[in-house]
C-alpha cells in the first residue's frame, strides 16, 4: 500500500532531532508507534553518488535509486536491533516504539 508523503510539519509533530548516543544527531519519537505503522517517507533529490544522508533503494533488478535526505528522517541512525525499516523510501515500525525513543534502522552493511 502506498501512503501519501507526510509534510515537514507532520514529521515534526511525530519526531524531533537531538544528540544521539549512537552517532551525531538522532531521530526521536514524539508519539508512540505500533508495529507496522507508517512513519513517513525519506524525501530529497534523486542522486547518483553516495553521501552521508543518501538512502539507496533497489527499485527493480539491479537498478538502484538514491535520495539525498532533506527531511527529519535523515537523522535515523543504525542499530542491529532496529525500530523501523524502509520499504522503498517509506518507513515502517518493525516493533512498538515509545515516546522519546531513538528511531533506528539496520543499514544492512557495516555503517
Amino acid at each position: 500500500m502506498v501512503m501519501s508523503m507526510l509534510s515537514d510539519e507532520q514529521l515534526h509533530q511525530l519526531f524531533y532531532k537531538k544528540v544521539s548516543s549512537i552517532h551525531g544527531s538522532g531521530l526521536y519519537a514524539r508519539d508512540k508507534f505500533r508495529q507496522g505503522d507508517y512513519m513517513g517517507e525519506y524525501d530529497g533529490p534523486v542522486v547518483s553518488e553516495n553521501g552521508s544522508h543518501v538512502l539507496w533503494v533497489e527499485k527493480y533488478d539491479d537498478v538502484w535509486v538514491g535520495r539525498d535526505g532533506k527531511n527529519l528522517l535523515r537523522y535515523i541512525n543504525h542499530s542491529s536491533e532496529p525500530h523501523a525499516e524502509f520499504v522503498g523510501f517509506e518507513l515502517y515500525a518493525v516493533r512498538g516504539i515509545k515516546i522519546d525513543e531513538e528511531i533506528t534502522i539496520d543499514y544492512g552493511e557495516a555503517p
